[in-house]
């Protein structure tokens, strides 16, 4: 059954968005994160205009979140004034992003700038992480083999401004969740994804928080940070389609309530090993879209 999208000026199948949106929510659930990563590239591989697609993402990451974030404070794994500092930069990272984006549309670079930004961000990211958890798997299956530390103590940590996380067992400056949130911020904008493919590995190698403590305050940094984007792109750029964000958003909540639970039940490097190749997965698809030959040299189209 096919819906109109108003805003997308495209006709979809509903069952494929409602899957969609399970299928991003059930990874909200599970690793963490906002699941636009996937979101916003399976949406232009569908027809969607990478604008439209990047703002309504924002959107459903708001729901799927929420629903993602209760299932883990349930479970005592928020950090609230973790996630209280990232969201501070946050919040300023969104404005400026927003103004990016609109800089980018305004002289019609913003596709290539959504697809650049994908393959550098989860190839990199995808292959340090998948590197990462390999390793740590192997060195957890020999006998007597001690666990090391996720993070090394560096300048970083020599920053002002410190602050206790107890929650996180942690004593560091202020200043690092403040520029990771920034820097999510603007990714959030522009790419349409709440971060957490970033934000994750960030909190877990660079702050040093606890694996088990770092899906859920990912998300709830994800609600706000999203929820602003949503609001900007929607009001500067007119690119959000709510009938589309609406559909991904009902599958959303109920994937990430499986997810939660799921993710509940296996070990962080087996988490970090599974995010990695659907991270890299996604970079290999976006890379051979851009570079493969396509089927029509010429076409017109209407930009949003």
């Amino acid at each position: 059954m096919e819906i109109y999208l108003p805003i997308a000026e495209v006709s979809l199948d509903v069952l494929v968005l409602l899957a969609l949106g399970g299928v991003v929510g059930f990874l909200s659930g599970v690793f963490g994160v906002g699941g636009g990563f996937l979101l916003t590239p399976f949406l232009i591989f569908i027809g969607v205009p990478p604008t439209v697609a990047v703002a309504s993402s924002a959107n459903q990451l708001v729901g799927a979140s929420v629903s993602g974030v209760l299932a883990h404070w349930r479970r005592g794994n928020v950090d609230f004034k973790m996630g209280g500092v990232l969201l501070a930069g946050g919040f300023v990272g969104s404005l400026l992003g927003v103004w990016l984006f609109s800089l980018l549309r305004r002289v019609g670079q913003i596709e290539l700038v959504i697809n650049l930004s994908y393959i550098l961000l989860l190839g990199t990211l995808g292959g340090l992480m998948l590197i990462e958890g390999t390793r740590a798997f192997l060195r957890g299956r020999k006998p007597g083999a001690g666990r090391r530390k996720l993070h090394q103590h560096n300048w970083v940590h020599g920053l002002p401004l410190k602050m206790r996380f107890r929650r996180s067992k942690l004593y560091i400056s202020a200043l690092l969740p403040l520029g990771l949130g920034f820097f999510i911020g603007i990714l959030s904008a522009i790419m349409g994804v709440g971060g957490g493919f970033v934000m994750v590995p960030a909190m877990i190698y660079t702050l040093g928080m606890p694996t088990a403590v770092v899906p859920g305050t990912s998300l709830f940094q994800i609600i706000f940070v999203a929820a602003t984007v949503t609001i900007l792109q929607a009001i500067n750029n007119r690119t959000v389609d709510l009938v589309l964000a609406l559909l991904l958003l009902v599958g959303g909540v109920i994937g990430a309530q499986i997810g939660s639970r799921m993710g509940s039940r296996l070990r962080g490097e087996q988490l970090r090993i599974m995010l990695a190749l659907l991270v890299l997965a996604v970079a290999i698809k976006l890379t051979f879209d851009m570079t493969a030959t396509p089927a029509h040299l010429y076409s017109t189209a209407f930009v949003q």
